[in-house]
């Protein structure tokens, strides 16, 4: 991870051979310092000393210089122990050296600590999947398994890459996944997604997709790819420091000549002031914990099964003000079914629902769905079948043009005065005689209302739903999830329009949250789009700013929480490093701290911002008084 300082942090390599120079430079300046030797051989001493501890800082400063790049960390430090050596003080130049040293390793072992941290609370690759080959199972990358081929997978293994189960049943471990503590049943025919953890019982698995398009390989994307899209915070850093260090210089110098030229003190007396205002003012702290803490923000969300797509889009969530929501699938369960067939005088249920089928035959809508399982196992007649956007179908069938939709398509073709419903119905018309009306139910999801006080405990104002439904029904549906306001009958462009409203009179951000599949627009056009149940969805990760992998609509407020906490320390940093900086700069230039304590000072701080940075891996718990279905029922939800 860079930091912007003209070198890199956390790497790991090289730490044995470094600690290794650092302790004999340490030795012999131990001897030069305290052993009766000769001037000259004393000078040699902590010139070798120094080279031996500082060779890394001193060829990284040069290199930089030659590239334009002056004022980093490296040409701090340099100039700051070179004049100590100008000026007389070898041991505290050599000091300079291998203290900056040891705090550079300290730093590169927290931060490598941290990405390992990140990486094990992504712990979903399987390094090996048993692949059915010739009669025999064979162990190999999961990389090298084919489309088609089967895999077995035994109790306590995980799931190498997404596929179907063809045989044997088990509970799977899914939290790596989702946050979900609950083990989920899987049994022949179901899908299964890589990275979920078989318990008890042995599973083969035809593989539906090559290891680059599985849950797990677009999970790990996602996360260490978030790092890429940095926060205005973040940005604001970066910039800082390229206009602080050339700042601090200037001031050193003006801290070296301004008070000898007026006449007070010696100029040795406030060059070496000058050198501890330097060393003491290297940005690391900064540049280096910042992007580590949201970053560990990041990690802390995914393991609770948020994925957060960039710093900027949580950085963007601690200061959400509004938030609207779809309704079908996001809000309500999805999953309707026909309560009541209504048919007009002089018509039948059969007719009523034989002539609806004929009409929804082909759509893939969640309510056709509906009517096609009221219709049963038959086959409806054959149509040629037009979708009117907004408003329903048209299919021309043997008997006459069949419409089934809302009011709105009745009255496009002159039907007027029918009865609105607080459900979802399905208007019928044939050659533009009304036969008769479906009612659809779709039921709120559980624990929808706790989540909504929820989102109003973590600091959201206006909570807002955008549905395609009839007023009556958005009416009712709202008032049962607890909404603050409902805009009803929206087509997919009026969604759009609506929601740019909403941001226009709000101060914070807007956030939308739908199913990621049929919201794309809305998603992309919100400051926020959070898509719900995005796991193993391609469109809901790429439309989406923020894919909450399962159904929990309590884990937005969550989120929330994550992202506030992330910016708290984000700006306790801020605050420590610049106040502990500024402070020990003026005892520098004001009360004659030496460079002895410029060094540890600067050590110190960064470690200290380091070790806040590291607070951001711990996510807050869910807090939600709303329930999780568990299999055919639902019970109380734990915090996550």
């Amino acid at each position: 991870m860079g930091c912007g300082c003209g070198h890199s942090h956390g790497e790991g390599g090289g730490v044995k051979g470094t600690l290794i120079q650092l302790c004999a430079a340490f030795a012999i300046a131990a001897i030069a310092a305290f052993a009766p030797l000769p001037q000259y051989v004393r000078a040699a001493g902590f010139a070798a000393a120094y080279l031996l501890a500082g060779w890394r800082v001193l060829l990284a400063s040069l290199r930089n210089i030659s590239r334009g790049e002056v004022f980093d960390e490296n040409f701090l430090m340099s100039v700051a122990s070179l004049g100590a050596f100008a000026i007389g003080d070898m041991a505290e130049a050599v000091a300079v050296m291998i203290f900056y040293g040891i705090g550079e390793m300290l730093q590169d072992s927290a931060v490598a600590k941290s990405k390992r941290s990140i990486e094990s609370l992504m712990d979903l690759h399987s390094d090996y999947a048993s692949v059915l080959r010739g009669g025999q199972l064979v162990r190999v990358a999961p990389e090298e398994v084919m489309v088609g081929e089967t895999v077995s997978v035994r109790p306590g293994e995980k799931i190498p890459l997404d596929g179907t189960v063809v045989s044997g049943t088990s509970f799977l471990d899914t939290r790596a996944l989702t946050g979900e503590s609950v083990p989920r049943r899987a049994a022949p025919n179901d899908e299964v997604l890589s990275g979920s953890v078989s318990t008890d019982g042995a599973l083969e698995i035809r593989v539906t997709k090559p290891f680059s398009e599985s849950a797990v390989s677009k999970i790990l994307e996602l996360v260490r790819g978030a790092a890429a899209k940095k926060s205005a915070t973040e940005r604001f850093i970066t910039k800082f420091a390229r206009w602080y260090t050339p700042t601090v210089v200037a001031l050193a110098v003006m801290v070296a000549l301004l008070p000898p030229l007026a006449g007070y003190g010696s100029y040795s007396v406030w060059f070496y002031k000058a050198l501890s205002f330097l060393i003491i003012s290297c940005p690391c702290a900064l540049v280096l914990s910042i992007p580590l803490s949201f970053f560990g923000g990041i990690g802390g969300a995914a393991r609770n099964g948020i994925l957060v797509k960039g710093s900027t889009y949580l950085e963007t969530m601690s200061k959400l003000g509004t938030i609207a929501f779809d309704k079908t699938g996001t809000l309500t369960r999805g999953v309707f079914k026909v309560t009541e067939l209504l048919p007009a005088d002089g018509v039948s249920q059969d007719e009523l629902l034989r002539y609806a089928a004929a009409a929804e035959a082909q759509s893939n809508h969640p309510i056709a769905k509906s009517v096609m399982t009221a219709f049963g196992g038959g086959t409806p007649e054959r149509a040629e079948v037009r979708e009117i956007a907004g408003m329903g179908v048209e299919a021309r069938t043997k008997e006459g043009v069949v419409r089934a939709g809302n009011v709105k398509l009745m009255k496009s073709i002159g039907i007027e005065g029918l009865r609105e419903y607080a459900k979802s119905a399905v208007y019928v018309a044939l050659d533009g005689k009304f036969l008769g009306t479906l009612l659809v139910a779709d039921e709120l999801k559980p624990g929808v209302r706790a989540a909504m006080d929820d989102l109003r405990a973590a600091g959201v104002s206006r909570l807002v739903m955008l549905t395609g439904d009839n007023l009556a029904i958005a009416k009712e549906t709202a008032a049962e999830a607890g909404m603050d306001a409902v805009s009803a009958e929206l087509l997919p462009q009026d969604k759009t329009a609506e929601l740019e409203r909403l941001m226009a009179g709000e101060e914070k951000k807007t956030a939308f949250v739908g199913d990621g599949i049929n919201d794309a627009p809305v998603l992309t056009r919100a400051d926020i789009g959070i898509a719900m149940g995005g796991i193993g969805s391609d469109a809901a990760i790429e439309a989406a700013d923020v894919v909450i992998m399962t159904d929990e609509i309590d884990k937005i407020a969550a989120a929330i929480r994550i992202a506030v906490k992330t910016r708290w320390i984000v700006w306790e940093n801020i605050v420590m490093a610049l106040g502990f900086k500024i402070a020990v700069m003026l005892l520098a230039v004001f009360a004659g701290a030496s460079v002895w304590f410029a060094i540890f000072a600067d050590v110190g701080v960064a470690l200290l911002a380091v070790a806040n940075a590291l607070r951001a891996l711990k996510a807050p718990a869910v807090q939600s008084g709303g329930t999780r279905e568990r299999g055919m029922g639902a019970e109380p939800c734990p915090a996550a």
